[in-house]
């Protein structure tokens, strides 16, 4: 009895949700799947999966398993790889969280280059406005917008510092004037990001002084794409992180609106699970996002 093919089975139809995609992933049969996790319970003596026609879904004791014995499968892969490191070809998926606007604009082009360094490895990109826990999802990493992970488990790593800045089209202002104060504010249309933290309460700073301005947005959406596509058709005045907003106003498709005030900065961090082994996958990719946002100079043009 292989109870070590027993677990990878049970991770894999954890994290696929789905006999049938587990099954492909593994390169195997539903059937086999399905015998593999039958035997695993019944050695057990517990039920690990909920089946139904619809959806699989874990136990109670499937959920307290699936954590050990994904740290166990990776901490034996990654012992693998340290023993051969010569040599070693990494391969598998590396399961990366990232907001949509991060995924378009900059995680599908450091893929691309990835994948010609390491043509073995397969990177599956999950892209939500929200943040997914990392642990439940299984993800091997993913890109945050925020200083401190609340999970002392999750370990974080700084790749960029990027400021918030206003921006319209050179058709709005040229139609309802440019602002010279955070107060004019009032008698414009914003199109707010409706996932932020206090979306609505900019607070700016310039030297000395400070400005606190609540405002009502005339458009409110949950996603950058939307907001700069609105901004670009000339429906207000967003406030969105400059590496999101970056190709429009290169292109003068949008223009900075009170530059000299300054927004609350971002911190961009990389964050994976603390583990004594981080896998093989995730260190070479958390070490290639570094050096390929230092090699671009990616915070010196989002800070400036």
């Amino acid at each position: 009895m292989d109870r070590w093919a027993e677990f990878q089975v049970f991770v894999k139809i954890a994290e696929e949700r789905s006999m049938t995609r587990a099954a492909e992933v593994l390169n195997s049969s539903t059937s086999g799947v399905s015998r593999q996790l039958t035997n695993l319970e019944s050695r057990l003596g517990v039920r690990l999966i909920q089946r139904s026609t619809r959806q699989l879904s874990l136990t109670d004791e499937g959920e307290r398993l699936y954590g050990q014995a994904r740290d166990l499968l990776s901490t034996w892969e990654e012992a693998e790889a340290n023993v051969s490191l010569g040599s070693h070809v990494p391969t598998g998926r590396l399961r990366v969280g990232a907001s949509l606007s991060f995924s378009l604009l900059h995680l599908i082009p450091a893929v691309k280059h990835f994948r010609t360094l390491y043509p073995q490895m397969a990177v599956e990109i999950v892209s939500s406005n929200r943040y997914y826990d990392i642990i439940e999802n299984g993800l091997d990493l993913a890109i945050r917008l925020r200083r401190v992970e609340a999970d002392s488990s999750i370990t974080i790593r700084r790749i960029a510092e990027t400021r918030r800045l206003l921006a319209a089209s050179p058709e709005y202002l040229e139609r309802r004037g440019v602002p010279g104060h955070p107060e004019d504010l009032l008698s414009h249309d914003l199109i707010l990001y409706s996932l932020a933290d206090n979306w609505n309460d900019l607070h700016f700073t310039k030297g000395s002084d400070s400005a606190k301005v609540q405002v009502d947005g005339a458009l409110i959406m949950n996603d950058g794409q939307l907001i700069c596509e609105a901004a670009r058709n000339g429906l207000g005045i967003l406030a969105q992180p400059t590496y999101i907003l970056q190709a429009d106003l290169d292109a003068g498709r949008l223009v900075r609106v009170l530059d000299d005030w300054d927004l609350p900065r971002l911190t961009m961090n990389i964050a994976y699970p603390s583990k004594y082994f981080v896998p093989l996958r995730t260190r070479l990719f958390i070490d290639f996002l570094v050096e390929d946002f230092r090699r671009n100079g990616f915070e010196e043009r989002w800070t400036a």
